[in-house]
């Protein structure tokens, strides 16, 4: 197995937006324990989409989760920036979660009853901030839903509600964005829509996107790939391609 410390290593020099240090997370106790996480050390950097994969049951999502706040880690550290997710409390949690991270899952989670736009800013409104017209107008023309946004919900195929909800995440400005299978509910068509925008996301507007996936088309948007097996990182790939990640993911049957 590679030295895992290798891995955060190439990116010491660049901003982490998100990391962990020696990462485990464990449910269940005795015979029935699992070790979802064991000791993962890995660094996503700042203006970069990350893709995280492996087989079922690697960890992947239980690594997103820690890393973004969703989940408890049972020892070790998560950072979100330069913040301690170990020492916050609830509220603290939940005030990072809100201003400083975004969230795009399989599932759109838009409200069915108002506009494309109105569910862009929902969050901001909730969160009593009061939204920046020229920003999110610039999200809904990165995500090409100009067309769409005084559309509800059921006016709009799967493909372009997930863009919303992409231009959702994006409205806050957060410093990261964590996907977790976002195109997993959509055809290859939609899917592909949907991760054009995340990538123009990352490269017109510097977006930070960690992206859990295992679909090698999908993975090979990201700039870097973090491979993991038994809740270990093994591996890694820069510049991918649909090709190559394919091939790695084989090996995982060996």
């Amino acid at each position: 197995m590679a030295n895992v410390t290798t891995f955060a290593a190439d990116v010491t020099h660049r901003v982490a937006a998100a990391r962990t240090e020696d990462a485990v997370k464990v449910y269940g106790k005795g015979q029935t324990e699992v070790r979802a996480l064991d000791g993962v050390t890995v660094e996503f950097t700042k203006g970069r989409y990350t893709a995280i994969m492996g087989p079922s049951g690697s960890g992947k999502s239980t690594l997103l989760h820690c890393v973004a706040g969703l989940d408890v880690l049972t020892s070790g550290k998560a950072f979100v920036g330069e913040a301690d997710l170990s020492t916050l409390n609830d509220q603290h949690l939940t005030k990072l979660r809100r201003d400083r991270v975004g969230f795009v899952f399989q599932s759109f989670n838009l409200i069915p009853t108002i506009t494309a736009e109105e569910n862009i800013a929902l969050p901001l409104l909730l969160a009593g901030r009061k939204a920046d017209r020229a920003w999110i107008g610039k999200i809904v023309e990165t995500m090409g839903i100009g067309d769409r946004r005084h559309h509800r919900p059921d006016e709009m195929s799967g493909g372009q509600q997930q863009r919303v909800a992409v231009a959702r995440a994006l409205a806050s400005r957060p410093e990261i964005i964590f996907a977790d299978e976002p195109t997993g509910n959509l055809d290859s068509r939609a899917g592909a829509e949907v991760l054009t925008f995340m990538r123009r996301a990352v490269d017109e507007i510097q977006q930070t996107i960690v992206m859990v996936t295992h679909d090698p088309t999908a993975a090979s948007y990201a700039d870097r790939i973090v491979f993991l097996a038994d809740g270990r990182i093994v591996d890694e790939m820069l510049d991918p391609t649909s090709g190559r990640v394919l091939e790695r993911m084989k090996r995982f049957g060996e």
